[in-house]
């Protein structure tokens, strides 16, 4: 019987590598943001448009991917190590497959971005933009498909690395490309489209090269070598990808959705839902390293077919994520009047974004509970359910909500955050009632 100090370790110990990785793919469209500004208003607003639409569907190939951390997880966990090579492969094949079905969706999408009513110079700009980051959706998912497999073996530290160093080149190649340095030619808005496409191909060949070599992955057999297509194992992979894609979808596609309401009411508004919400952005990264952290070991005990495990294993992660999220709900309450600052110097702005850092200081803790609850079933193979519940929970509630309040009663753009913690708070009960479920009725 494993105390819960040790849970509490092992998660951690998991965890910060995700966090630390997260938060330096965080900082690839930081720096795309802070280097395409200098360039100018007009790239800056084609490349915030082409990344939100991108992401909106790209989100879905991230679930599909994320679908082997579980997969793999349960099978180290019953011992069934050659499973593993078994799944990354068929992996690699759906989410190649899946990745050529992005690439053609959003090729259609691009013809469609002149009816969103954006400045002509915007939508030319985006347009073009737009057409070379879509092809750097196969790399992606590549390094996706290999990142999941290595969380997957609670090996969390290899993509850490990649992605930080992914940074720096990034950056590097920004500078080349968007500016003309080097005796490169200055290509701007498209230069940084080049440098992303370039970055993903060296991160998915990077893991590549390390999973395949490195000596502690080898009894998991990561090679390439095809016995043929298993479509059992292929099955397993959408069956929990697609509701897990889609899960994210609507989770993601709710909140922005609210920015285009917040775009409704007035630009100082929207700006400074664009600050605390990005500071919101940056705590979740840590309810996600957490997340992922419990997916992998309630994957290992349903793997091991331990029911003490399971349930210690997710106490623990939420235990943890709800005392951290709440130092961060505190810190935004206290620093609600300095944070805007740090982004803007503009008096209105600054002020609304004060309002709604406390508000987002309020949906902290439910953030944090409901992103590991999602893990935690994850890590159970139950995502069909909570993709429901995040649709009811953001489209269903949340955005009726939110046009409610900022609308029907005038509470503006502070009305429109209080329907945050209300979805929110909705889909944090509801993952957890239904990890009560599977402890009561769940019998090795």
């Amino acid at each position: 019987m494993t105390s819960y100090k040790f849970h509490a370790k092992e998660t951690i110990k998991l965890a910060y590598p995700v966090v630390i990785g997260q938060l330096g793919h965080m900082m690839l469209g930081v720096i795309d943001t802070l280097m395409v500004g200098r360039i100018g208003a007009v790239p800056l607003a084609a490349s915030s448009l082409a990344n939100g639409l991108v992401l909106l569907i790209m989100i879905l190939g991230i679930g599909m991917s994320v679908a082997l951390t579980p997969l793999v997880a349960i099978a180290k966990g019953s011992e069934k190590h050659d499973e593993c090579g078994v799944i990354l492969r068929q992996g690699l094949l759906v989410n190649i497959v899946f990745s050529f079905i992005l690439v053609i969706s959003i090729y259609f999408l691009v013809d469609l971005i002149k009816y969103l009513d954006q400045p002509p110079e915007v939508v030319q700009y985006a347009e073009s933009y737009l057409r070379i980051i879509n092809i750097s959706i196969i790399p992606f998912m590549l390094f996706q498909t290999y990142k999941q497999f290595s969380e997957g073996l609670s090996f969390t530290k290899p993509p850490m690395t990649i992605l930080i160093f992914s940074v720096f080149i990034n950056a590097f190649l920004n500078w080349i490309l968007i500016f003309g340095n080097l005796g490169f030619p200055r290509l701007e808005l498209d230069g940084a489209g080049y440098a992303t496409l370039m970055t993903r191909i060296f991160m998915a060949f990077a893991i590549f090269i390390y999973i395949r070599n490195a000596k502690t992955f080898q009894e998991f057999d990561p090679s390439l070598k095809y016995k043929g297509v298993n479509w059992a194992v292929i099955k397993k992979i959408v069956n929990l990808g697609l509701p897990g894609g889609l899960q994210m979808f609507f989770e993601v596609g709710g909140f922005s959705f609210a920015a285009i309401m917040v775009g409704w009411i007035g630009v100082n508004e929207l700006a400074a839902h664009q600050i605390a919400l990005n500071l919101a952005s940056i705590t979740f990264m840590v309810g996600l390293g957490i997340s992922i952290a419990a997916t992998i070991r309630i994957g290992n005990y349903l793997g091991k077919r331990d029911l003490v495990g399971i349930k210690k294993a997710g106490y623990t992660a939420l235990f943890i994520i709800a005392t951290i999220m709440g130092s961060f709900g505190l810190m935004f309450f206290i620093l609600r009047d300095f944070l805007p600052t740090l982004y803007i110097q503009n008096v209105e702005v600054i002020k609304i974004a004060a309002s709604l850092i406390v508000i987002a200081s309020f949906f902290q803790v439910v953030d944090g509970l409901q992103v590991v609850g999602i893990g935690i079933l994850r890590g159970l193979t139950d995502l069909k359910a909570p993709m429901f519940i995040s649709f009811v929970a953001y489209w269903i509630i949340g955005l009726p909500v939110a046009y409610l309040l900022g609308f029907v009663l005038e509470f503006g753009v502070e009305g429109v955050w209080v329907s945050f913690v209300v979805g929110l708070s909705l889909a944090a009960l509801f993952f957890y009632l239904r990890f009560q479920k599977f402890l009561r009725t769940t019998e090795f």
